[in-house]
């Protein structure tokens, strides 16, 4: 039996590294030997605090969805030409005795070679931001596309092909003001993509080192002033990416009438005042995860220089020091997005 080097969490609020037993690899799969993953401060705070309402996330799990390697096997029905291809893997279940949630945190990962992107040219540590870049992008097209709807304007806003670059780049969301929660990895990509698509954008964060790496119109430190002064206005739009019921709440009087609500973080429950909802006559939106294509659209942007997620890596340590990774990640403010090098695991 195959074994590798996985992040388990065996229990609530304990992490640690251990070996786990691998299935075995079949016809359609690849074998990826993984130089880097990521952690996912919403999802596997969570996660950790026993708290994500999913039914396959019974202890103990491999968590993770953010991980980058190259393909060091093929099995027979996959092109040979993939072996030493960088690829991004949004996780795996190729583990027996644990659970993957989403099983993305090894040094080796088993897929089905369909489920891998090709990193082609861009640098393999921004690899790991796709499914965020992913998640922001699908949700951006969610809110476009609620406008479309809801305007019942006669001309329709199409949908992007998903291997265009310059998908990116166009006005669909010309003349519109929307307002960012949250300047995280999520909200980061977010308001650069609503920037580039033409909207006037606003940010807000609790915390100043954040709010250093934003691409807006308007930046604003929660707390520090008055938002209301600072927006000049209504806005269109809120999208919520911190994961904070409390701050979509005290952002609904800056919303517009007939305005929209996209929900970009990870939430228990929803637990909002009705009462401003009925007034602004507000649409609340959620998006699921992302939409086929999307990661390769992101990959694109990335390449391109169109989608800049360089600036929003803060931290790089070596897997050997996984508790120190989860503490600094889930709990140092200054910590953006913290990448875990697993090269001497090979």
């Amino acid at each position: 039996m195959t074994t590798t080097y996985a992040i388990v969490i065996p229990e609530p609020k304990r992490v640690e590294l251990r070996e786990v037993e691998l299935t075995e690899a079949g016809p359609d799969d690849v074998v990826v030997r993984v130089f880097y993953t990521s952690i996912s401060a919403g999802t596997e705070r969570m996660l950790l605090a026993g708290r994500l309402p999913h039914p396959m996330l019974q202890f103990p799990v491999v968590p993770g969805y953010e991980s980058v390697g190259r393909v060091a096997h093929v099995g027979a029905n996959v092109p040979p030409g993939m072996v030493g291809q960088w690829v991004y893997l949004g996780g795996a279940r190729c583990f027996q005795g644990v659970n993957p949630a989403w099983g993305g945190q090894a040094a080796v990962l088993i897929a089905d070679h369909r489920r891998v992107v090709p990193l082609e040219s861009i640098p393999p540590q921004q690899g790991v931001l796709l499914a965020l870049a992913a998640t922001a992008l699908h949700g951006i097209d969610v809110l476009a596309t609620e406008r479309t709807e809801s305007t019942e304007k006669s001309e329709q806003v199409a949908q992007p092909s998903v291997n265009s670059v310059s998908s990116v780049a166009n006005t669909r969301f010309s003349g519109r003001r929307v307002l960012v929660l949250g300047q995280g990895p999520v909200g980061q990509i977010a308001a650069r993509l609503l920037q580039a698509q033409g909207a006037w954008v606003a940010v807000t964060d609790r915390e100043a080192s954040r709010l250093e790496r934003s691409r807006a119109d308007v930046v604003a430190l929660a707390g520090d002033g008055d938002l209301a002064e600072q927006l000049g206005g209504p806005v269109d739009a809120i999208v919520e990416a911190t994961g904070s019921m409390a701050a979509l709440a005290g952002a609904l009087p800056h919303l517009k009438t007939d305005g929209a609500i996209l929900l970009l973080g990870y939430y228990d429950e929803l637990n909002l005042p009705y009462m401003p909802l009925f007034l602004k006559q507000a649409r609340l939106l959620t998006a699921r995860e992302w939409a086929p294509g999307d990661l390769v659209r992101c990959r694109d942007m990335i390449a391109s220089g169109a989608l800049d997620v360089a600036s929003l890596i803060t931290h790089t340590l070596p897997i050997a020091q996984v508790s120190e990774a989860y503490h600094t990640a889930l709990h140092e403010p200054d910590c953006l997005k913290l990448v875990l090098d697993w090269s001497a695991e090979g």
